[in-house]
């Protein structure tokens, strides 16, 4: 087993330790209880009625309010597109590869899936190319992508719907690093010593640190790992 070739933290008692350890647990509580008040204030925004749109999915055309799958609740993640590509955004494609099984979320009444302004032949193409497991359409044909901030060649975005009957109303949207509280893989990088080892982040002296993204799988790396191909 080989010495790691970074600094590394001081080594100090274990009471040393506890101590230090209680001193950022309150911190992180108080995160939770701003995390727990910011979730309450998203419960009460109001919400805006969208048009009856329709995209394109797997079986041809569908209405936004049959996308819920007969749920009320409906998350959209909007996946950038280049069309022609061989390879997509390598954010969007580790992004979306995170979530394999969402069994889980239907039991909160609550749907996610991917639209993307690419063509839906296309899209489903690159969806077994990387061996994405969520639902994907496209809005190639509609303004939707447009409408709620992901227009053609523009950027990512995460937006949640409420429908009542089959009217649709959009109810909250993030984007950029807005979404990071979505995925699966940085909370999990944040606790450990070195973090996301990007140049951005405070960490000591020493510390390994390269360039942002530099660390993120690439789209090849998911396709070979997940893909049909691979």
């Amino acid at each position: 087993m080989s010495s790691t070739e970074h600094a590394l933290p001081p080594v100090v008692d274990a009471a040393t330790w506890e101590k230090e350890l209680a001193a950022l647990r309150v911190r992180e509580k108080a995160a939770t209880r701003e995390l727990d008040a910011i979730a309450a204030q998203r419960r009460r925004l109001p919400m805006v009625e969208m048009p009856d749109y329709v995209l394109e999915g797997a079986d041809g055309p569908v209405r936004l309010a049959e996308i819920f799958g007969g749920h009320p609740q409906l998350i959209v993640y909007s996946h950038m597109w280049h069309e022609g590509a061989a390879w997509q955004c390598g954010g969007c494609t580790g992004f979306t590869s995170q979530f394999t099984r969402l069994l889980g979320l239907e039991k909160f009444d609550a749907r996610f899936v991917i639209v993307t302004q690419g063509p839906i032949d296309e899209a489903l193409a690159y969806r077994r190319k990387v061996g994405n497991r969520m639902d994907w359409y496209s809005t190639a044909h509609s303004s939707f992508g447009a409408d709620v901030g992901a227009p053609p060649n523009g950027g990512f975005a995460v937006n949640v719907f409420l429908r009542d009957g089959e009217t649709v109303y959009r109810t909250w949207h993030t984007d950029g690093r807005g979404t990071e509280q979505l995925s699966h893989l940085f909370p999990l990088v944040d606790v450990l010593p070195y973090g996301r080892q990007e140049v951005w982040q405070d960490s000591p002296d020493g510390w390994p640190q390269g360039p942002t993204y530099s660390r993120w799988a690439t789209s090849q790396e998911i396709a070979a790992a997940y893909g049909t191909e691979g």
